[in-house]
């Protein structure tokens, strides 16, 4: 933020909001994910070494970034490129096995509770879905899925919803949640908001937060730590 001039530093660990800074709460007053943070951001994330200057020297980001926050966009930057590579693994990969990485996503969220009550269905006969969780032991409250690996720019169209919420009909189904490696048009997205069920729409960079996150497909390469001096032990 610092860099886009939403806030300036007064003095170390002190931030102040500026002009651009409120303009550019009022657009995002309802915060931003990663996905959307980095299409603002990025830009300002560019490596300035070919830009250089005898004024500029290279420790200049030293100076102005307190290490925590160096720290931390590094660690974006890292997840946005590991985002990327799982995007195309996930493309490549064959549909029995992206169909069981949603579910596994799923369940890692937290669905299906603690017994993990969640399958994949799909083949032939999955009558329109990918997969099933059960919110509870009798399956009185579920899930469905339905899960496209489709390439980069073949977006999901409202046609394919409508499939899916016929799908659910046919199971007597009100919710679902529809993944993607792709997009989705407008048309599908505003179709999803307008009808009575309540039809969840996951995109291909919305889908690789969510497994970075949850570690589903990932696993944690390396921890950082960060002390300070405890002010409690000094009384």
């Amino acid at each position: 933020m610092y860099r886009a001039n939403w806030v300036t530093r007064p003095e170390r660990g002190f931030y102040r909001i500026t002009e651009t800074g409120h303009e550019a709460l009022k657009v995002h007053a309802a915060g931003m994910d990663f996905s959307s943070a980095h299409k603002i951001f990025s830009p300002f994330w560019a490596d300035d070494s070919a830009n250089e200057t005898p004024s500029a020297p290279a420790i200049e980001i030293e100076e102005i970034s307190d290490p925590i926050e160096t720290i931390e966009s590094a660690v974006a930057r890292i997840e946005h490129t590991v985002g990327q590579e799982l995007l195309e693994r996930l493309r490549g990969s064959h549909p029995d096995f992206f169909e069981q990485a949603v579910v596994d996503l799923l369940l890692k969220m937290g669905y299906g509770g603690a017994a993990q009550r969640g399958r994949r269905i799909g083949g032939s006969n999955d009558e329109g879905v990918d997969g099933l969780i059960d919110q509870d032991a009798l399956g009185l409250d579920q899930v469905y899925i339905q899960a496209k690996r489709y390439k980069e720019g073949n977006n999901v169209g409202r046609e394919a919803i409508q499939a899916f919420v016929g799908a659910l009909h046919g199971f007597g189904a009100t919710r679902g949640v529809f993944l993607t490696t792709s997009s989705f048009t407008h048309g599908a997205v505003s179709y999803a908001e307008k009808i009575p069920s309540r039809i969840v729409l996951i995109d291909g960079t919305r889908l690789v937060d969510l497994m970075i996150t949850y570690r589903v497909g990932v696993q944690e390469k390396q921890r950082f730590s960060a002390v300070e001096v405890d002010e409690d032990y000094f009384e």
